[in-house]
């Protein structure tokens, strides 16, 4: 039986799959444990009634368990990993925080408009313990197998690559050699691929944020 889930669907196209980082995580998770599922696109503007029913809180992604909708990414990929132990994507202890602090210091650079207020250092400083972690680990986050952190990463490289060269005209430093070839390597992936949001949705995604 295929696995339900909630995703945001795109600004202004209700019929695609929106630019939520967090949903393309859970998607890439049942993508690489090859599980089947469908999907249930939400106009997050105009959330269906069914929908806020059944998770009152009204955030996706959301995934149907054993007749009950569950909310937020990490309780969900622990749940899929637990029902769907094969692969088996979960990180050793030392390195499910690698990475962590990326997205969180990349809303703070796009968002930031005071170009001395060190959030572009901030950033650059976490990818270059990334950069630092992959050269001694990589070409994955844990070595030779892909694992949920790289699945978590993916998406929020992406949006980082996407939304910084659009508003900022920025992009990884290029001595940021292994962070480089650990992008080219996740979006590559088969399952990265299926599962993206068009660039110009990450682009309108970040829009009301870059302007907040």
């Amino acid at each position: 039986m295929a696995v339900e889930i909630c995703a945001k669907a795109a600004t202004g196209a209700p019929d695609t799959l929106g630019d939520c980082p967090f949903t393309q995580r859970v998607l890439l998770t049942l993508e690489e444990k090859k599980i089947p599922y469908s999907t249930h696109l939400i106009n997050i503007s105009e959330k269906p009634q069914w929908f806020v029913e059944v998770n009152p809180e009204g955030k996706v992604p959301a995934v149907k368990f054993d007749d009950k909708w569950v909310g937020d990414s990490d309780t969900i990929v622990g749940i899929i990993e637990e029902k769907y132990p094969e692969p088996s994507l979960s990180p050793p202890g030392d390195v499910s925080s690698v990475g962590s602090k990326i997205f969180p210091s990349f809303v703070k650079f796009l968002t930031s408009k005071d170009p001395n207020d060190g959030s572009e250092k901030a950033l650059v400083d976490e990818l270059k313990a990334l950069d630092e972690h992959l050269k001694a680990k990589g070409p994955f986050v844990n070595g030779e197998k892909i694992c949920a952190v790289d699945l978590s990463l993916a998406p929020k490289l992406y949006h980082l690559d996407v939304a910084l060269g659009h508003y900022k005209g920025w992009a990884v430093p290029e001595s940021l050699s292994h962070v480089h070839n650990y992008k080219k390597l996740l979006f590559s992936l088969e399952s990265f691929q299926k599962t993206k949001p068009a660039k110009e949705h990450v682009v309108s995604g970040w829009l009301s944020k870059v302007n907040g």
